[in-house]
């Protein structure tokens, strides 16, 4: 059914400029997936190009339906529902108040944003429908498939007047027959369109198609701000870039290729030359020009296209080595190539982050990849360094922070000058993958644990430098001892008054040694899984241990004993580091989360979701001020300590309240009595129900007041003072229930302003809206408590026309919303005539523009002075 517009909410949410959000959601991901996001133009004649962001919202796992949101008022307007299957992309059009989205259905859906109405269903397509993209001032749409084609469907919009409204009912019947057919043959599709277009104010033909050169399915469509470039690529590394030329420039290329025809066709002189009619009219091919093909460095993931002057087109691709490449080329020739302008590389890294340090002094990070190791710089953020190695596990800095050590998954040991840039020797320290490095606390060597289940002591020396014949010294690492055990050592760790060395095993068992006679003094074994990590506390009175079985153990080092289990993450724990001078801790896993932890109270301090992805690695700077994470997702997440106090029932009490908002976001929505589905667009959260509990408690705490002081003004004439407010009033500053009451709904959150009214029973909402007549009366948030009204009016509407004694209270809420909605829009109108004539008398009075962009009469003088330099030279040259 064509729901009815509502005119009063139009007028009410006018207040507010409606930069709306489009969200669409999967629905096959069971984890949290990615939303697609559009920003509307604020006019529908604005002609700004359309943006695409990823969110990650897992209120919208379980759909597929679009929602419209407000992001200035930040609540949801609609919920369009039609597609059967995954939305893949979505689009405003500039010229109409229309929104166009695709989908894993094969359909494409025009949706009216007016009335929240599918007008129009596209089914024109064999397969997945992956992409689409507007050009030319919305008069063409273009749409990639699974395959090779792109399809170019020309819209043509009718004049539409109220008259033909009544019309719609009827072609939504024979929309929705069209799509329960599912046509897939093109008579069916041209037959269905004719049917339908004498209806519909939307037409869509087939004017042609486009083939790419690239294989597989179309990943991303997208054009420049002025419909004219479209670029387009698959799951392979070429992007195609297409010209849609102007009306003019079509027709000259069709007159020219009819003069070509012509000379072909032999004629004599008396026999006049026919052009066939398709020949003579306008075509795809002379309305589109292909460009040269762009061969990145990678296999593509994203792509941009903007058009500027002289007809330069430059094109930014992102890949998936996390690099950003940007391509230019110079007008629309044959021969013109695409060239790449600019390449980011070396900015980050290409790969998952293995292994991250801190220098001593606190200012320098390491970082090492499956490709590289960089360098960075604490304060500003900056790369340094990037020196190319390989495949790293493990990295740290030599004491003097003027080299780095890396070990390989080969088992060897580089040492990397930070100055030069440069690997001064690699040393084959192990014949398998090389776990752990470790500096030795006097700092005179470092300890290396490899899989070829043996422990290596090295010292540092200066050897000369043979590789340049130079008499300086470079920096080397002698072999003096070797540890053999019987398993492959994960993880090795030198207690800080260095008289034992702690060593993980790949039979999930701790065992430490004396660093001086090598003798075994302690195992520590309990974990069900390898220890992947450990480290010792400053006073060498505690080894953390964390495992694969997602523990983390707290051991002594006198006894071995166990001080406690704690279940850490709910994945493998990856990295495990103490902070300097303290027994508080830190770890990460592959849930992607870092943790603190307290070693002596067993508490967890906090939670921080630093990685979408695993937590391979993280630091802690020497000064316990920072704490810097690497993971799968390739980045560096950088964590400064604040001086704002921590107390941890409060952190406990906030981590509770995400869980349940996790497990609620997957529950059921809210239901009214009496109601069907209502398809609103928000979602029942936590801070909804709490909301909703604050709002009744308001409800019955104005009601109890009001009634305390009736009483008080019945009683004879006394010298009592009127009953104190009740403590939480006071608590929020208030004296009177309406202004309670309109605190505690200016304080609900407006995207939970919805779910909050929904979840209040009846007798709560009718002693709402008779508490809602005086505060409509002050005009005090005039905004939300006409929305308010509003919808409990819709969603109730039954109960309400059906309660006599509501009646007389809704017909004086219509009169004081009318009169505060016009005091309102008047009081806007009159403060902006105000500002428009300061405007005027400043700039009459000081001889300056203000609020107006002078660059227009500069060029504009530019111009004519550039003409009459023309001019001039012209009459030299007559001369």
């Amino acid at each position: 059914i064509f729901p009815a517009v509502h005119r009063g909410y139009d007028l009410l949410n006018s207040f507010s400029l409606l930069f709306t959000i489009i969200v669409a959601e999967t629905s096959f991901s069971k984890a949290v997936g990615d939303v697609l996001c559009h920003l509307i133009p604020p006019t529908v004649t604005h002609s700004g190009s359309l943006e695409s962001v990823n969110f990650n919202l897992a209120m919208f796992i379980n759909d597929t339906d679009i929602i419209l949101w407000d992001v200035v008022a930040e609540t949801g307007l609609h919920r369009l529902i039609g597609h059967k299957d995954s939305v893949t992309q979505i689009t405003f059009m500039n010229q109409q108040n229309v929104l166009v989205s695709s989908s894993k259905d094969t359909l494409i859906k025009f949706w009216d944003l007016t009335t929240a109405h599918c007008f129009k269903t596209l089914v024109g397509h064999r397969s997945e429908v992956w992409g689409l993209c507007l050009m030319k001032e919305d008069k063409y749409l273009v749409t990639g498939c699974s395959d090779s084609e792109l399809r170019v469907w020309d819209l043509q919009f009718k004049d539409t007047t109220n008259d033909n409204i009544e019309n719609i009912d009827k072609l939504v019947t024979v929309d929705t027959e069209t799509e329960k057919e599912g046509f897939l043959a093109e008579d069916q599709e041209e037959a269905t369109d004719e049917t339908v277009s004498s209806k519909c104010p939307l037409r869509c033909i087939k004017y042609g198609s486009l083939l790419r050169s690239g294989r597989g399915r179309v990943v991303t469509l997208t054009s420049d701000p002025t419909g004219q470039v479209m670029a387009c690529h698959g799951t392979e590394n070429t992007v195609e870039v297409f010209h849609f030329l102007s009306d003019d420039a079509a027709r000259i290329k069709v007159k020219k290729r009819i003069r070509k025809a012509r000379k072909k066709t032999s004629v004599s002189e008396t026999q006049p030359l026919e052009v066939p009619e398709p020949e003579a009219k306008l075509q795809l091919k002379d309305e589109v020009q292909r460009i040269s093909v762009i061969k990145a460095g990678g296999k593509v993931k994203s792509v941009t296209v903007v058009m500027g002057k002289g007809y330069e087109i430059r094109v930014a691709v992102t890949l998936n080595s996390n690099e950003v490449e940007l391509f230019t080329i110079e007008g629309f020739n044959k021969d013109s190539e695409f060239h790449c302008l600019r390449r980011i590389t070396s900015q980050g890294h290409h790969s998952a982050i293995r292994a991250v340090a801190f220098s001593s002094d606190n200012l320098a990070m390491v970082s090492a990849s499956l490709e590289a190791v960089k360098v960075w710089n604490r304060p500003s953020l900056a790369c340094l360094r990037t020196v190319e190695t390989g495949y790293v596990l493990s990295v740290c800095f030599v004491p003097g922070d003027r080299h780095v050590l890396a070990g390989m998954k080969d088992g060897r040991m580089l040492i990397i000058d930070i100055a030069a840039g440069d690997i001064l020797e690699e040393i084959p320290a192990h014949t398998k993958e090389l776990w752990s490095l470790a500096i030795i606390p006097d700092l005179r060597g470092c300890v290396t644990g490899g899989g070829d289940a043996s422990v290596k002591f090295w010292q540092f020396e200066l050897i000369e430098d043979q590789a340049n014949n130079s008499k300086a010294k470079v920096l080397s690492a002698l072999h003096t001892r070797t540890l053999k055990l019987e398993e492959s050592v994960l993880a090795v760790k030198v207690s800080p008054n260095n008289s034992l060395i702690a060593v993980a095993l790949l039979d999930s068992t701790v065992k430490i040694f004396f660093v001086d006679t090598l003798k075994f003094f302690i195992s520590l074994y309990g974990h069900k899984l390898p220890v992947l990590c450990l480290d010792i506390s400053y006073d060498s009175t505690l080894i953390v241990t964390g495992s694969a079985d997602r523990n983390v153990k707290i051991w002594g080092m006198d006894f071995g004993d166990c001080h406690r289990s704690l279940f850490a993450h709910d994945d493998s724990i990856t990295a495990i580091q103490f902070v300097p001078k303290t027994h508080h801790f830190f770890t990460c896993g592959k849930d992607g989360r870092v943790k603190q932890w307290d070693a002596d109270s067993f508490d967890k301090i906090l939670t921080l979701q630093a990685h979408h992805g695993e937590a391979w690695s993280l630091a802690v700077s020497p000064n316990g001020q920072y704490v810097v994470s690497s993971g799968s997702d390739n980045v560096l997440r950088f964590f400064e300590r604040t001086q704002e106090p921590l107390v941890l029932e409060d952190e406990q009490e906030e981590e509770r309240e995400r869980e349940d908002e996790a497990a609620l976001a997957t529950g059921e929505d809210s239901v009214v009595p009496g109601q069907g589905n209502l398809n609103l667009p928000s979602k029942k959260t936590v801070g909804s129900e709490r909301a909703a509990e604050q709002l009744l408690e308001c409800l019955e705490v104005c009601r109890e007041y009001r009634e305390q002081l009736l009483e008080h003004s019945q009683m004879s004439k006394s010298s009592k003072k009127p009953p104190p407010p009740p403590a939480i009033m006071t608590a929020y500053k208030v004296s009177t229930p309406d202004d309670f009451l309109l605190e505690t709904l200016a304080r609900i959150r407006t995207s939970d302003l919805e779910e909050t009214l929904l979840i209040l029973p009846f007798t709560s909402v009718c002693d709402l809206l008779n508490s809602l007549l005086p505060l409509l009366s002050r005009g005090y948030q005039t905004e939300m408590l006409c929305k308010v009204v509003v919808f409990l009016l819709k969603i109730h509407h039954g109960p309400i026309v059906g309660n006599q004694t509501l009646l007389p209270v809704i017909s004086k809420l219509k009169k004081l919303m009318f009169t505060t909605v016009n005091n309102v829009r008047d009081m806007v109108g009159y403060n902006m005539q105000g500002l428009r004539y300061l405007q005027r008398d400043l700039e009459a009075r000081e001889g300056v523009q203000l609020f107006r962009d002078a660059t227009l009469q500069r060029k504009d003088r530019e111009k004519k002075r550039k003409k009459r330099e023309r001019n001039l030279k012209r009459a030299i040259m007559t001369l």
